[in-house]
């Protein structure tokens, strides 16, 4: 999926790959048990709730841009753990950032996101709990972690 990205961003927000009904729906973070909107509606002050192109036009205003760190792979369903590490293809990194030189944080959400970016990117990036219900931390804890991007 082609990166959601604002005028002037100050932040990249990378997550591993999308989800099966992110693909589907050409939207990120489109699994409702995914925290994503909530978490970064509750920092950045918009309803979470919003039609998808008021989600991402609130978080671009804000300066964050979203991308993952993958371009494509081979995968069973929807988990990261369920990648096929061989089949791995990543976003080019050093383009998208010389491209957008007003970036100057990179979040990661989650561990397998993270690995895989500092596995084949020397650009530093904070890791940030993962977004996805998946994780059994509550909302509180992953909103407080969160809370950096702000």
């Amino acid at each position: 999926m082609a990166p959601v990205i604002g005028v002037t961003p100050r932040v990249l927000i990378l997550g591993s790959f999308p989800s099966e009904k992110s693909l589907d729906t050409g939207q990120y973070y489109a699994n409702v048990r995914n925290q994503f909107w909530r978490l970064t509606g509750a920092i950045l002050g918009f309803d979470a709730d919003l039609p998808y192109p008021q989600r991402t036009a609130a978080i671009t205003e804000h300066g964050v841009a979203l991308w993952d760190v993958v371009h494509s792979c081979r995968r069973a369903g929807s988990l990261d753990s369920k990648i096929d590490r061989k089949s791995l293809v990543f976003n080019d990194f050093d383009v998208f950032l010389g491209s957008n030189p007003t970036i100057d944080r990179v979040y990661v959400n989650g561990l397998t996101a993270f690995e895989l970016f500092t596995r084949q990117s020397a650009v530093a990036a904070t890791r940030l709990p993962s977004s996805s219900g998946a994780l059994t931390m509550s909302f509180d804890d992953k909103l407080a972690a969160w809370r950096t991007i702000a």
